[in-house]
């Protein structure tokens, strides 16, 4: 291996210098390396790179990351690092560059997921230049995907009646009032307990994202079916919302999730899903004309620009407003 290396530095220099000057600089060479040992670290990449992920992720649970967030964030880098199988001081931009665009074409995904992508491993290779572990992010120069900005659906007034009416137990029903009134992530939901909810006042206070408490209100509708359901449970559990059979296990957000879904594939409407129903609120806040920054603060955004994504202004209120301003 050392002769090798030794071998391609002469091979290399002897563009730019003379016989006389190769030949000292082989000798000199020579010198620095009769007593060293080189050794072929490709086999330890695996290793040295895993502590630098472990590292990262360390610091991302310090900053208050979920433990999903925390889990997708090692997923992405880990298979980064394992496509490119390089040590990490060693990742160049080209090599960022050539695995996104083999991942799209290999998984067939959007612009927006690869933009995703290159976020996470942005501040994959930003924390490592912070912490001095490298001297330059190889991602400085890959710039934001451009996507398809799309409006999001939300429910209408009418589909949400529907699925108040496919309701067939008084749980079910009482969580999609209570999301539809709260605007509260799921995971947010599932985390509460009855000692959380305040009935007089029709609040509570949510643990959001970086562990970041916030209080939320309901309506009387959420609040008359939420008495309802938890007169009508018969377990011991703290949870605000548990599983239908015993042993009645708090619900996890695959559980409310795969509960919505069913519930949409039972009426035939499609793409039920939890978080629509936060986009719906944060929508008609909006277009009510509650002021942006309150919705912020009801969302748990610590941007505004997020609230801005969103809360999508109708259709119908721009052509009110363009009859009442232009026309």
């Amino acid at each position: 291996m050392k002769d090798i290396i030794m071998n391609n530095i002469i091979s290399d220099m002897g563009k730019y210098i003379n016989n006389y000057q190769l030949e000292k600089l082989k000798q000199v060479i020579n010198h620095y390396f009769y007593s060293i040992e080189v050794v072929n670290e490709s086999n330890n990449i695996k290793e040295i790179n895993l502590d630098y992920n472990n590292l990262f992720l360390s610091s991302k649970k310090l900053e208050g990351c979920s433990s999903r967030t925390v889990e997708y964030y090692s997923k992405t880098v880990d298979d980064m690092l394992s496509q490119i199988n390089k040590n990490i001081k060693l990742i160049d931009t080209n090599d960022i560059r050539n695995y996104l665009s083999n991942y799209q074409n290999i998984h067939n995904c959007s612009n927006v997921t690869i933009d995703n992508i290159r976020r996470i491993l942005s501040s994959f290779f930003s924390w490592l230049e912070n912490e001095d572990y490298i001297l330059k992010s190889p991602i400085r120069r890959i710039h934001k995907i451009k996507t398809q900005v799309t409006v999001k659906e939300t429910y209408s007034d009418e589909i949400l009646e529907k699925l108040r009416d496919g309701c067939h137990n008084i749980r079910d029903l009482a969580m999609i009032d209570f999301l539809s009134s709260t605007g509260v992530r799921v995971g947010e939901l599932v985390n509460l307990d009855i000692s959380d909810i305040d009935f007089v006042n029709q609040s509570c206070i949510v643990l959001g994202k970086g562990n970041k408490e916030r209080e939320v209100y309901f309506d009387a509708r959420a609040k008359l079916h939420l008495l309802k359901y938890l007169e009508s449970r018969k377990d011991n559990n703290s949870a605000l919302f548990v599983s239908l059979i015993k042993p009645y296990h708090r619900l996890n957000i695959s559980g409310v999730e795969i509960r919505l879904r069913s519930l949409g594939k039972n009426l035939n409407i499609s793409k039920v899903h939890p978080h629509k129903f936060r986009r719906t609120l944060a929508t008609r806040a909006i277009d009510k004309g509650m002021p942006i920054e309150q919705v912020q603060k009801l969302l748990g955004h610590t941007k505004i620009d997020t609230t801005m994504h969103y809360a999508m202004v109708s259709q119908t209120n721009v052509k009110v407003s363009h009859h009442k301003y232009i026309c």
